[in-house]
């Protein structure tokens, strides 16, 4: 939870600041190493919170189907690993796609339609041929999407058939209840990202 709420910090931290100051100042310019810098951070911190949010959705399968054995399956050598496997994975995914951008040229018109430097609006300012920078971007993003939410959508079978075996109304409640915040928060991620790929530009910047 505490490094969540730090990514989530920092994922603000990295975009509203700069949309902020514009507002005030009325200049909407970013250089071209502070988009990029932008848009590696942004990439990041959402790639965290995915890998995170998984994390959460392990833990609340032990806690729930195996909890006699919690504190020997999550221990804190366990939480640390996947953590830092969540970090560095993140990071090097953050790496890969901020640096295929480093290799286009881009026209002279370089209006990106949104209040930070998103990825997509980037490549569309690009002069030269974008091809493999799409191609990369799809199949990172089926992976490092895909499967996170492959696992958490495993979890929860693996959750619904325990509380389903739990005799007592009020079991099933509790048991229920422990995962009603995390499912919140994995369907509000999910469905804002969804809509966020599915949207197309809007029409002023």
């Amino acid at each position: 939870l505490c490094n969540l709420s730090f990514v989530d910090i920092c994922f603000i931290s990295s975009t509203i600041p700069k949309m902020l100051v514009n507002i005030q100042t009325q200049n909407e310019v970013i250089t071209y190493k502070d988009c990029i810098t932008q848009m590696g951070f942004s990439i990041l911190f959402v790639a965290l919170d995915d890998f995170l949010l998984t994390v959460m959705a392990y833990d609340r399968f032990v806690a729930i189907c195996h909890p006699l054995h919690y504190t020997v399956i999550m221990n804190p050598q366990l939480c640390r690993l996947l953590i830092l496997v969540s970090w560095l994975t993140s990071t090097l995914y953050s790496l890969l796609r901020s640096l295929m951008v480093l290799r286009l040229s881009f026209c002279t018109v370089l209006k990106i339609p949104h209040f930070f430097c998103e990825l997509s609006q980037i490549l569309q300012l690009a002069c030269s041929d974008i091809f493999l920078n799409n191609l990369v971007n799809y199949l990172s993003e089926v992976l490092l999407a895909g499967v996170p939410f492959a696992g958490i959508l495993y979890s929860y079978s693996k959750i619904v058939s325990c509380i389903r075996g739990i005799p007592s109304a009020q079991g099933k409640f509790k048991a229920f209840s422990t995962c009603v915040s995390h499912l919140s928060v994995v369907f509000l991620f999910y469905c804002t990202g969804l809509g966020v790929n599915l949207s197309s530009a809007p029409a002023h910047s």
